[in-house]
């Protein structure tokens, strides 16, 4: 019986001692998924909003045939061409709300904050008077890292991005 008191206390300890989990990464995500939307609704309502993005923050660049692999998304050639496609285009996310994933490090593999998705968005050539509205659907893989004060970082989306501008635009 004394023994098996003992063993009893000893479990007891142990399981008093459990390490409580980390979920700083989780929190972390929470909070970087609220940028992530904001980012999407000042698109869709074409109010963009630089100062969600680090002043050194890239966009990937994944289209065909680009020349350049990336881009200060505050260089004034890349507010120019967003410029540039809101002026012609209007966007729609179809899939509301997104499904938001954690990233993970990529070193560690480990959940560090990042934001990723998988979408559809509808993108519209409004009509002129001479041409009717045309409109085509793109599924995109999009992910956002962000630095220590919650501001992205990178931006890369993955999509045919060249197929649908060629549909749009013949």
């Amino acid at each position: 019986m004394k023994n098996l008191f003992l063993l009893f206390c000893l479990a007891l300890i142990a399981l008093g001692c459990k390490e409580e989990p980390d979920n700083s990464a989780q929190e972390l995500f929470v909070k970087n998924s609220k940028i992530v939307l904001k980012a999407h609704s000042d698109w869709e309502n074409e109010t963009l909003d630089y100062s969600i993005y680090a002043e050194d923050a890239i966009a990937l660049s994944t289209v065909f045939g680009v020349g350049v692999d990336s881009m200060l998304i505050h260089s004034d050639e890349s507010k120019a061409r967003d410029k540039a496609f809101l002026d012609r285009y209007d966007f729609k996310l179809l899939d509301k709300p997104p499904v938001l994933l954690p990233g993970v490090n990529p070193d560690t593999k480990l959940p560090d904050g990042s934001v990723r998705y998988y979408s559809t968005w509808e993108v519209t050539l409004p009509a002129t008077d001479s041409t009717e509205a045309k409109s085509g659907k793109i599924k995109l893989y999009h992910s956002f890292d962000f630095n220590e004060e919650g501001k992205i970082v990178l931006e890369q989306g993955y999509g045919d991005y060249s197929g649908l501008m060629s549909y749009l635009n013949e």
